[in-house]
C-alpha cells in the first residue's frame, strides 16, 4: 500500500471521476475514503463521519455486514465465476432466481434475468420490453415514455429515457422514440400546482395526451421510479403509480419500474411498487441486492409476460442479448446472503423510522436557513432538501455554495451528496435515531457556516 503523501498528490491525477468535469476533480480533490465500519465512513486522514449517502443508495445494511463478506469469500473458494449464457448455469444462481421469485411474489413477478448493476437493468427491461411486442405481432410498438426529473442509468436506452437534460445533452442524438411528461414535483412544474393530488391528476392527463398523440399502438413502455431518486427525491401523490398502471393497462402498454434504488425496503416498504400497491411488469433492480458489495443487478418480470416469451414456437423469444457476468456466481452467493440478511432485520420499519426522523429534522432545519426551499422524503428513508439563493424566484443556489456547505457538513460529521441545487440524504436503512441525529447537526452546523 502506497503512504498518504503518493495516494493525495497522485489523486484524480490518472483516473476520470464519472459525473463531474476532470479539471473539477484536479481543482477540488475527490475524499479519499480507506475504511467503513456500520454506517461510517473514514477518509485517509482518520476523519470519521456517518454516511448519509449510503455508498450510492446501495449499502443498505451498512458497511459491517459479515453474512455477505463470508458468502463472497466463500464463493471465490468454490467456483469464482462461469458463464450463464446458453447451455450452463450455477448452483447459486438456481437458488437465487427461487428467493427473488417468492420476494416478489406480490408484485406479480414470477422470473429473474440478471445483469451486472443498475444500468444493465433498465437497458434489459427496454429491449425485453419491445421483444415482447414483436412476438406478439405488434411489431410497430417501439417508442417508450418516461418522466421527466427521471433518472435511468447512463447507457444510451437509459440515458434516452433519463429526464435530465445533464445525462443527455452532450451524448445526443439519443436513441430515437423516447417522450417525457411532466414529473408530480409540488415545487417546480409547468402547471404551477402545488397541491400534489391535483398535480398527479395533471400529469397522468398529460400521459394520456402524450399516448393519443404518438398512437397507443406505437407505445413500448413507460417507465417510472415509483419515488424519483438521483432526480431529488420526488415521492408522487398515491394516486399516481396505480393511475399509471391503470392508462398502461387501458392502452397496452407495459409498465417498467425502475427499481434499482427503491428495491429492497429503502421506502418503508419492501419494494417501491408494493409501497403504492401496484404490479409492474418489469422491476429493474441492483444496487442493495449485494448491499454494494458486488456489482450484480436482477431485472424480475411479470408472469403474464414470461408467459407470451414461455410460449413463443416461432423462435422469435430467442433473448439475443445479456453480460457476461449475468448470475456471477460470487454476486449470487452475496446476493443470497445479503436477501437473508435484509429479510432477518426487517429494515422497511427501520427505514419508515429513520426517514420520517429525518423528515421532520430536515423540515425544522428550513425554519432556520432561507437557503432551503423545499425538503422532500417522508416515504422511507430517502430526503432531499433543494436550496436556492431567493425563495420568492425560487432561483437555484450556486455550485460554490453548495460545495462549501457540503465540506462544512462533512467536517461537522456526516457525508451528504449533492446533485445539481440537491442535498440527498439515502443513508444505510440500519441508521440508528442517535446516527440520524448526527446527520441533522452536521447539516445544521453545514448551512450555518455559509449562511
Amino acid at each position: 500500500m502506497k503512504d498518504s503523501n503518493f495516494l493525495k498528490e497522485m489523486n484524480a491525477r490518472s483516473m476520470w471521476h464519472p459525473m463531474t468535469h476532470p479539471a473539477d476533480s484536479h481543482a477540488n480533490p475527490p475524499a479519499i475514503i480507506t475504511g467503513a465500519a456500520g454506517v461510517r465512513i473514514t477518509d485517509i486522514d482518520g476523519h470519521e463521519t456517518v454516511d448519509a449517502v449510503g455508498g450510492l443508495w446501495n449499502v443498505n445494511l451498512g458497511f459491517s455486514c459479515q453474512p455477505i463478506k463470508d458468502a463472497i469469500a466463500a464463493q471465490l473458494d468454490v467456483l469464482p465465476y462461469y458463464s450463464t449464457f446458453r447451455g450452463t448455469t450455477n448452483d447459486q444462481v438456481i437458488q437465487l432466481a427461487e428467493e427473488l421469485r417468492t420476494f416478489f411474489e406480490p408484485d406479480g413477478l414470477t422470473r429473474a434475468f440478471f445483469t451486472s448493476g443498475g444500468s444493465d437493468s433498465v437497458e434489459t427491461a427496454l429491449r425485453l420490453a419491445r421483444q415482447y411486442h414483436k412476438i406478439r405481432g405488434e411489431a410497430g410498438r417501439t417508442k417508450f415514455l418516461s418522466l421527466k426529473k427521471g433518472y435511468h442509468g447512463t447507457h444510451m436506452g437509459g440515458a434516452s429515457v433519463n429526464g435530465n437534460a445533464n445525462f443527455r445533452t452532450q451524448y445526443e442524438p439519443l436513441l430515437p422514440g423516447c417522450f417525457h411528461i411532466p414529473a408530480p414535483y409540488t415545487y417546480r412544474n409547468p402547471f404551477k400546482e402545488s397541491d400534489p393530488e391535483r398535480l398527479a391528476q395533471l400529469c397522468l392527463q398529460a400521459l394520456e395526451d402524450e399516448i393519443a398523440f404518438q398512437g397507443a399502438g406505437t407505445i413500448a413502455a413507460f417507465i417510472m421510479e415509483p419515488i424519483l431518486g438521483a432526480g431529488g427525491v420526488i415521492p408522487p401523490h398515491a394516486s399516481f403509480m396505480p393511475g399509471v398502471r391503470e392508462i398502461c393497462s387501458r392502452n397496452g402498454i407495459l409498465l417498467i419500474a425502475d427499481e434499482v434504488i427503491t428495491a429492497f425496503g429503502r421506502t418503508g416498504s419492501w419494494s417501491g411498487s408494493r409501497h403504492w400497491g401496484v404490479q409492474p411488469d418489469f422491476m429493474c433492480t441492483a444496487k442493495a441486492i449485494t448491499n454494494g458489495y458486488f456489482p450484480f443487478g436482477a431485472v424480475m418480470i411479470a408472469e403474464g409476460v414470461a408467459e407470451v416469451f414461455e410460449n413463443d414456437t416461432t423462435g422469435k423469444a430467442a433473448i439475443g442479448h445479456g453480460y457476461t457476468y449475468s448470475g456471477h456466481p460470487v454476486g449470487a452467493a452475496a446476493a443470497l446472503a445479503c436477501l437473508e440478511e435484509t429479510k432477518r432485520l426487517n429494515v422497511p420499519d427501520n427505514a419508515a423510522a429513520r426517514g420520517t426522523q429525518l423528515h421532520q429534522g430536515l423540515l425544522e432545519l428550513q425554519k432556520k436557513y432561507s437557503l432551503i426551499g423545499d425538503v422532500r422524503g417522508g416515504r422511507g428513508l430517502m430526503c432531499a432538501l433543494e436550496l436556492v439563493s431567493d425563495q420568492a424566484s425560487k432561483t437555484p443556489i450556486d455550485k460554490k455554495t453548495i460545495g462549501a456547505l457540503q465540506e462544512a457538513t462533512y467536517q461537522a460529521g456526516a457525508m451528504v451528496r449533492v446533485s445539481g441545487p440537491n442535498i440527498i440524504l439515502s443513508p444505510p436503512l440500519v441508521l440508528t435515531e442517535s446516527d440520524a441525529n448526527v446527520i441533522l447537526t452536521a447539516l445544521d452546523a453545514g448551512f450555518a457556516a455559509v449562511a
